[in-house]
């Protein structure tokens, strides 16, 4: 690292926090120590941070499915065993995606709900459930498979706006047990009104499976927008983003001038797991003031501030010393910043 420059990349910070803690640059456990600090230092400024970062700010697009109701099914009461006949499950729509997945939801002739565990074939679906009815679903019946559930970004971390899923969209964000005690039986159509950020259990992997639920279910196909923060807060030097820094030329996702934050705040835990209170706290002082200077900037805090400005004129048009009438000095027809007399 430049000694008149600042810190920029992995190396450049782990070595600056081994320098200020006065410790060896060479010793690989006390190295990977610095470095399991900065990075701790990173995911702390993302998951801590009050203001939305926008050098973290992402976008996306997800489409709908439509309900699909071709063909017929059957099966045998207490089964999970769908059987169906010119229902071309495994065939792919104009969107590219097959006519019907684990992602999707079935309802037979009963408001009942039937969740989707394996699409075996072209007329073959495994149920999460046993079909439970008075009787089988013999051969010829009607059904309808739809879709509420749809997968988010892959580096999804969480959204930019808790109020409202997508700028399109008037759908509000509510959590997860208000929706389930709103929706207990998610099984109406229409335009979604409401959404809610699932986590789903891990498949295959150990990366974490994140979806949004919607109801009601879309009746059509939509392209529904939305923004979220990436959970990739660092960068290589060959501009793929990654979760962590890893390599000493990565580069955290956070703007040359604050990097510096990364260095004080590690500084502050080591002390800290050190039984130095007095470092740890001086050092953890200077990163909340790296940090205040973050929400002072223009692009990230300082514009963030709701101001409500009345229009004078609404309310001098109608004052009695407009109209020269006595009784309601300020009224705007009920409205909620309505002042009376």
């Amino acid at each position: 690292m430049s000694s008149v420059t600042e810190v920029r990349n992995f190396q450049d910070i782990y070595t600056e926090i081994l320098n200020k803690m006065r410790q060896s640059t060479t010793v690989t456990a006390i190295t990977a120590q610095a470095k399991r600090y900065a990075n701790t230092a990173l995911h702390d400024m993302v998951f801590g941070f009050e203001y939305k970062l926008p050098w973290l700010e992402r976008t996306a697009t997800l489409i709908t499915a439509a309900p699909y109701t071709t063909g017929t099914v059957s099966i045998p009461r207490g089964s999970t065993a769908l059987t169906g006949a010119s229902t071309l499950w495994t065939t792919a729509n104009v969107y590219g995606v097959n006519n019907a997945r684990v992602t999707g939801k079935i309802v037979l002739d009963t408001p009942d709900i039937y969740g989707v565990t394996t699409v075996g074939g072209a007329t073959s679906i495994t149920l999460a459930t046993r079909y439970v009815a008075d009787a089988d679903l013999d051969a010829g019946a009607s059904y309808t498979y739809f879709e509420d559930e749809y997968a988010l970004a892959s580096d999804f971390l969480k959204p930019i706006d808790y109020r409202r899923f997508s700028p399109a969209f008037n759908m509000p964000i509510i959590g997860r047990n208000e929706f389930q005690r709103r929706f207990p039986r998610p099984n109406i159509a229409g335009i979604p009104q409401f959404a809610t950020i699932l986590d789903k259990p891990f498949s295959g992997s150990t990366t974490p499976v994140i979806m949004v639920q919607f109801y009601p279910y879309p009746s059509t196909n939509l392209i529904i927008p939305y923004s979220y923060v990436t959970k990739n807060l660092a960068v290589s030097s060959a501009g793929v983003e990654a979760t962590s820094m890893s390599s000493d030329d990565d580069e955290p996702a956070l703007p040359v001038r604050y990097r510096n934050a990364l260095v004080s705040f590690a500084i502050s835990k080591w002390y800290r797991d050190k039984k130095d209170d007095n470092r740890s706290e001086a050092a953890k002082s200077d990163y909340q003031d790296e940090v205040n200077r973050i929400v002072g900037d223009q692009r990230v805090g300082a514009n963030t501030t709701a101001r409500i400005t009345p229009r004078p004129g609404m309310y001098s048009a109608r004052s009695i010393y407009n109209s020269g009438k006595a009784g309601k000095r300020f009224s705007t027809n009920n409205s909620f910043d309505d002042f009376r007399t």
